[in-house]
């Protein structure tokens, strides 16, 4: 699963993350822990390719071209998924507040203390690292402060819950997106804006990320785990995500990548589609 998979997957959290916070069942404990060891795996291997490359001496081009090929794909990993990991902390947080319980909060914080200690590494290797051109630097730049832009505006849309506004890049920013969210749904059609949210959300990440996927496996675990804690058919209001498919995801982590591949697949699937899938996940 791709990195900009993952922001997708912010979004669709941002969207139905009131639904979570004002439900009466907690998030799944197993699930919780998935995320969490999951997560954890993750963060260990982006230190070990931060590492790895500090340590390189690149004096062969074409050692550095490859090198560089799997370091982008990390460091891209860390920037883009950070919103995710933010957006689902705030979510996790909101929940316990409003439950009046501790369940999944240390969860959260425990997981985004290690995003961004993997963030603060990074971030020192665009700066002081070898091995890094300025051109590099500034495309990671970019990608880096777009992730960040867009961590806020979702944030943003879950401070009317709870003030959670600790969990943006810029919370300042992020109570300006609120407000204007705010402000949208007052206005016919307003209903639709967290819909068009969506698709800019989607159409700002299609470029600018490498084509590699650093950590696939472990990204569709950690996606899985995170839709597991919503029951099932909360989903089916998006037009995205269908609830027979949230079922199956929640009940088999371990197929989450052809599940997640065809859940982000634009369009709804029509009937004859769904029975041909169910028949072909039988075999």
């Amino acid at each position: 699963m791709h990195a900009r998979e993952l922001v997708e997957v912010a979004g669709m959290v941002a969207l139905n993350g009131p639904l979570l916070v004002c439900g009466r069942l907690p998030p799944n404990s197993t699930h919780l822990e998935q995320y969490w060891s999951t997560s954890r795996c993750r963060f260990e291997n982006w230190s070990r390719a931060l590492k790895a490359y500090a340590a390189l001496n690149l004096e062969d081009s074409r050692q550095d071209v490859d090198r560089w090929i799997e370091i982008r794909a990390a460091l891209d990993e860390i920037f883009a998924s950070e919103i995710l990991t933010r957006v689902w902390s705030a979510v996790l947080v909101a929940h316990d507040r409003s439950a009046g319980a501790n369940l999944a909060e240390p969860i959260a914080r425990s997981v985004l203390a290690s995003h961004m200690e993997a963030r603060h590494r990074a971030l020192a290797l665009l700066v002081h690292g070898r091995g890094v051109s300025t051109p590099q630097a500034v495309a990671l730049n970019r990608l880096r402060r777009r992730a960040e832009r867009w961590t806020d505006m979702l944030v943003g849309g879950l401070l009317h819950l709870s003030d959670v506004s600790e969990f943006a890049v810029e919370p300042e920013r992020a109570e300006d997106f609120a407000a204007d969210l705010t402000d949208r749904r007052s206005h016919p059609g307003g209903l639709h804006a967290w819909r068009l949210t969506l698709v800019s959300l989607r159409n700002a990440f299609r470029t600018g990320l490498s084509p590699l996927a650093a950590n696939p496996d472990a990204n569709a675990r950690i996606t899985a785990s995170i839709l597991g804690c919503f029951p099932a058919d909360l989903f089916d209001s998006t037009g995205l995500f269908q609830s027979l498919w949230m079922l199956r995801l929640a009940a088999n982590a371990s197929d989450a990548q052809g599940l997640i591949s065809d859940l982000l697949r634009p369009g709804p699937q029509s009937r004859a589609d769904q029975s041909a899938m169910r028949r072909k996940r039988r075999i």
